[in-house]
């Protein structure tokens, strides 16, 4: 049974769309790497032609909801990648926003599905990221896409989504997807836009944490806004004490807030074993 939504949480509901630190200077341009291929979606498509790339977003911040995106191409007719379009801890924020409304354009489909952070704190985050992938799917089919049909690419190794959902989906794995398969580099960034859109929101209800500018992530600012002022009701309680004590190294970018902190993949499974 899907648990009952978080009446905190605003949904997206607009339908058309951890590894270890990092350090990397972005180039004039606000971008690195290069754009991301078709490839990986043409090589082996299904009969329907659909794909769905699907990329989380926030699964280490220590404030607001995790997110899943997911964009719809049909590889029969889709040959081209937008310009520019890659994994959206590849990009700055700017160019993000330029980049989101071009990549929900381009899909055939997309949609953004959340679980809050109260719903963090009660089943863990790993139930968390099939919770938010589900709804995400429900809105695709709602909105009339033949989600059964269609191959999903998941970034990572780990199939978190298929003990969420009861209809039969075919899923393929990819460690680096979001890098290396235009469809997840688009659900990425889309679900990106959507996440830190929802959080600068909440800096007008939450002005101490500075989420206009870490968007719940681990920073300093943040880790010293909670010490001086508590934590607030959009936090992840129970991951706070350990994520607190994270070693803490500022990046020259800030590619995603999940590079800032090294360690967060391991201190989200800790966190995920109490919730659960």
């Amino acid at each position: 049974m899907t648990p009952v939504a978080d009446p905190t949480l605003k949904f997206e509901r607009e339908i058309v769309g951890l590894g270890r630190r990092r350090r990397a200077v972005a180039p004039a341009d606000g971008s690195l790497s290069i754009d991301v291929p078709i490839d990986v979606e043409t090589a082996e498509p299904p009969h329907s032609g659909l794909v769905i790339g699907c990329d989380e977003v926030g699964r280490g911040a220590l404030a607001g909801p995790v997110a899943v995106g997911l964009c719809v191409i049909d590889v029969r007719v889709t040959k081209s990648v937008p310009k520019g379009l890659r994994d959206s801890k590849m990009l700055a924020e700017p160019r993000r926003e330029e980049l989101a409304p071009i990549a929900r354009s381009w899909s055939l489909a997309h949609a953004v599905g959340y679980a809050s952070a109260l719903e963090i704190d009660r089943i863990g985050i790993s139930a968390c990221l099939g919770l938010a992938g589900a709804r995400a799917l429900d809105e695709l089919a709602a909105a009339g896409v033949d989600v059964s049909s269609a191959t999903i690419i998941l970034d990572g190794q780990w199939d978190w989504l298929t003990p969420a959902v009861s209809r039969p989906l075919t899923i393929r794995t990819r460690i680096k997807a979001d890098r290396d398969c235009a469809s997840v580099a688009a659900a990425s960034v889309i679900s990106k836009v959507a996440r830190d859109r929802l959080m600068i929101e909440h800096d007008g209800t939450f002005p101490h944490y500075g989420w206009v500018r870490n968007k719940g992530y681990a920073s300093e600012e943040h880790r010293d806004a909670i010490l001086s002022h508590g934590a607030s009701e959009l936090h992840r309680h129970t991951w706070l004490s350990k994520m607190m004590a994270a070693p803490l190294e500022e990046p020259a970018v800030a590619l995603d807030g999940l590079d800032a902190v090294d360690g967060l993949e391991r201190l989200g499974a800790t966190a995920d074993d109490s919730a659960a």
